[in-house]
């Protein structure tokens, strides 16, 4: 054990004690959330160029409306305040629709968005005052260069949609403006539930809900999981192959057994996991205590991530040390290690189908697979209202059971490979080196 713990030591300072470290310490969360720091300065600083939409109005009741509605808008929202950034103003230009050839009149427009005398053209239907009348047509057409992702769109879509309901309203003899309220609608306001205070019986209110509030605890956890199995697990693959390949560890296992100096190297890189996840965990923490936010992440998740954290970096440290000890060269590792960063990565990309639904089937079984666990219960368990008590257990005893078992696999492995040289790391050899030793 003296000697596991030297091993340990030795990988643990010669990771800590590197310049790389400290950087890779304070860069890692901003690269990890650049796209969100990016999408936060520039939110307010978008395109204020003013827009040209031209409108061919095939019912000859959207048009005007669309005018009188967009001036009301630049009106209201285009002059710019201190507080709020000038927006883009929309200018409308009505075309009369050519019966005769549509075609070539919609390839002109085309023509003068490419040109960029217009931003976009709009094409309303003649069945759209009735769509269920046809439905085999187009009732709104939007055309522009990014129409997919162009907020223009939706302004016009929501225009047209209202100008329609009115006219329908007055086809049917409905004076719209003794109902002015008839197409208010209301989204849901987010809530908790209501609880009763114990000690005095009072009923609390139902606290609101936010969706930011709501998405960042999962997101944080998973990232955060995701940075230590980066750093813990991940460098023994690299860090073995050379070590083997500069004939180093002939040198060491002149002291050491095999299995001691793997896991030496395993309590090492869960070393670096602790010191740097203690670093993110307390900035976190006293960063949401001062901005009023210390009820967004529940202490007990940040319990239940210490527990996963440290068990996963040794199971999946335990397959990239085997994989490593396979290797000869770098082209090798990079190869291999596809195997192991693979069960990292899937359960990034189910993030939002156990986010939307923690407690599904799906989400509770894929979770409960040892090499997902450590990322997705942790996510739920980060949800608001949490998992069954027995799930976090019984996830926690499946990755325990799965280090012991690549420990004791990657041991055997690590053992044959770490002095065989030019034997590919082929997955009949290692499944081979596992059971055999």
């Amino acid at each position: 054990m003296h000697k596991v713990v030297r091993v340990a030591r030795r990988e643990y300072l010669a990771t800590v004690r590197t310049k790389a470290f400290i950087i890779g310490l304070v860069l890692a969360p901003v690269l990890m959330s650049g796209s969100l720091i990016v999408m936060a300065i520039f939110r307010d600083r978008g395109d204020t160029r003013d827009r040209r939409v031209a409108v061919v109005d095939r019912t000859g009741v959207v048009a005007e409306a669309l005018v009188r509605a967009a001036a009301e808008r630049n009106a209201r929202d285009t002059a710019g305040t201190a507080g709020r950034p000038r927006q883009a103003a929309y200018l409308i230009e009505v075309v009369r629709p050519n019966e005769r050839d549509p075609g070539l009149q919609r390839l002109l427009l085309s023509d003068r968005v490419r040109a960029k005398e217009l931003h976009a053209f709009v094409e309303v239907g003649p069945s759209a005052l009735h769509p269920r009348r046809d439905t085999a047509s187009t009732h709104l057409a939007y055309h522009s260069e990014n129409s997919a992702l162009d907020d223009t769109r939706e302004w016009i879509a929501g225009q047209v949609s209202a100008t329609l309901r009115q006219r329908r309203l007055r086809e049917a003899g409905i004076d719209t403006a003794a109902v002015p309220d008839l197409f208010d609608s209301f989204g849901g306001t987010p809530l908790g539930l209501f609880t009763r205070d114990p000690a005095t019986g009072r009923i609390t209110d139902a606290p609101r809900r936010d969706e930011g509030a709501a998405i960042f605890p999962p997101m944080a956890m998973m990232f955060l999981m995701f940075v230590m199995l980066m750093w813990g697990a991940m460098p023994q693959l690299n860090a073995t192959m050379q070590e083997k390949s500069q004939r180093i560890a002939e040198v060491v296992l002149g002291s050491v057994q095999p299995f001691e100096f793997m896991m030496g190297k395993l309590l090492g890189g869960v070393a670096v996991s602790l010191t740097a996840s203690a670093v993110y965990v307390g900035v976190g923490l006293y960063a949401l205590m001062m901005l009023g936010l210390s009820g967004v992440m529940p202490l007990s998740v940040v319990g239940w991530f210490f527990g996963y954290m440290i068990f996963a970096v040794a199971m999946f440290g335990a397959l990239f040390a085997a994989l490593g000890a396979a290797c000869n060269d770098p082209t090798e590792a990079q190869s291999v290690g596809f195997l192991g960063t693979l069960p990292m990565m899937i359960p990034m990309f189910l993030m939002m189908p156990v986010v939307m639904a923690p407690n599904a089937a799906f989400a509770t079984w894929i979770s409960l697979f040892p090499l997902f666990t450590p990322i997705l219960m942790l996510m739920r368990l980060a949800t608001p209202g949490g998992v069954p008590a027995w799930q976090p257990w019984a996830g926690l005893l499946g990755v325990i059971a799965t280090t012991v078992f690549l420990a004791w696999a990657g041991g055997r492995v690590f053992r044959v490979a770490i002095l065989m040289q030019g034997t590919p790391p082929k997955l009949q050899n290692l499944v081979r080196w596992a059971i055999r030793g």
